[in-house]
């Protein structure tokens, strides 16, 4: 057997054995009462349809390069399930530092749920390129910088404590590229990095789902005005989906529907629509649906072309037009929503300030901290303990699965 299958042998099945010990350790320690487990019916059915969006829905999102099916929806599964035991830990110490009681339940574990979110989508961007170990090492890191993220803005800048974890979007989609400039670039004669029908049709899938599921993802953290963040999530993305088709016909060359175009942009009005859908004003959301269709859109071509080369991004999964440039509109739209609002209220006294600066200021330490600590990440995942793949070994299932010869020639 060569010495790279049993180097994988002999690292990865331990590291996770090791690691999920140790929380487990820690869970038996640490949770000394399980206070919400007996909820509402509807509070369960709303943690299930984050699980689905984000387990199967992102696992099947991610399956758009044609030999790395396998791996995307593999890995993604188990770094959602290693990762939600790390974020409820991390819930559980985050209320130890309040000085309240620790107690564990569908709230805790819907919290981790969203927050792990941001692992996924920062997998996107570094998608066949990272190994396991690095996925798993990339996953525990960037959970404990996300957290101290949201312990900043809940602390220092008075942000709610669901919008905190609301920032999911904005962290994971800039640590993500952050990480991703750290890797080497394939060699230009590599063709396993394209899509196939079969591939793209699969990805569609997860994007459906992740659409149908995205209304409970924005409303489940929500105290208050749930019904709200429902009615708007969803036509935030019903705009955003109608956008999607039309700005995909008038932008490529022949006239036809690009499914590249559909897949990202249908899923921009979720994203873009996330810290306003508390809102009162239905068309706000659907004004943010048709703006995120058209930034996400406009943002492939001008990214892709100009940026990514010139900053030697390879974003694999188009994570930045996809999740952040939308997160960046969102966050921008609730500081000026906020302004008007409060300028409304107080007529525009010196309290307009004080709200605006720390609006921006949660929104400009969500993204410095996800790229400083995106690029230190890429430099510890780059040592050689973490047995880095070989350029040559990108974009392919074979190293890690076991995959019959008629999947590979297909």
């Amino acid at each position: 057997m060569p010495a790279r299958y049993l180097s994988f042998r002999c690292s990865v099945p331990w590291l996770i054995l090791v690691l999920q010990a140790l929380l487990l350790l820690r869970s038996f320690f640490g949770f000394p009462g399980l206070s919400d487990a007996y909820s509402p019916a509807n509070s369960y059915l709303g943690f299930q349809d984050v699980n689905h969006m984000v387990i199967f829905g992102f696992g099947f999102f991610l399956m758009v390069l044609r030999r790395y099916g396998f791996s995307s929806s593999g890995f993604n599964f188990l770094l959602v399930v290693l990762g939600v035991q790390c974020c409820v830990l991390a819930e559980d110490f985050l209320v130890f530092l309040r000085g309240q009681q620790n107690q564990v339940g569908l709230e805790s574990l819907a919290k981790a749920f969203v927050s792990v979110a941001a692992v996924v989508i920062s997998t996107g961007a570094v998608l066949g390129r990272a190994s396991p170990v690095q996925l798993i090492v990339m996953s525990l890191v960037e959970i404990i910088f996300f957290y101290v993220s949201r312990c900043i803005n809940r602390t220092f800048l008075e942000v709610p404590e669901p919008l905190t974890v609301m920032h999911v979007y904005l962290f994971g989609a800039y640590f993500g590229l952050a990480l991703a400039s750290r890797f080497p670039e394939p060699p230009p004669g590599l063709d396993k990095n394209r899509s196939t029908p079969k591939s793209e049709l699969f990805s569609v899938l997860g994007t459906v789902f992740v659409w149908v599921f995205w209304p409970s993802f924005n409303s489940i953290l929500a105290k208050s005005k749930k019904v709200e963040a429902v009615l708007n999530t969803y036509l935030a993305l019903a705009v955003s989906a109608v956008a999607a088709f039309i700005l995909s016909a008038l932008t490529s060359k022949d006239g036809k529907f690009r499914m590249a175009h559909v897949r990202s942009a249908v899923l921009a009005g979720g994203v873009a629509v996330t810290y306003t859908a508390h809102c009162n004003h239905p068309w706000i959301a659907m004004v943010l649906g048709l703006l995120g269709s058209v930034i996400t859109i406009l943002g492939s071509h001008c990214l892709q072309r100009c940026l990514n080369p010139a900053l030697k991004l390879q974003d694999t999964s188009g994570v930045h037009f996809t999740f952040g440039l939308p997160a960046v509109l969102g966050a921008v739209a609730a500081v000026v929503l906020r302004v008007v609002e409060d300028g409304i209220e107080t007529q525009w006294n010196e309290l307009l300030g004080y709200t605006a600066f720390f609006n921006i200021g949660a929104f400009c330490q969500t993204i410095s901290t996800a790229l400083i600590t995106g690029l230190i990440t890429g430099l510890i995942l780059n040592i050689k303990l973490l047995k880095a793949v070989h350029v040559s070994k990108y974009f392919d299932d074979q190293f890690y699965w076991e995959v019959s010869f008629k999947m590979i020639s297909g």
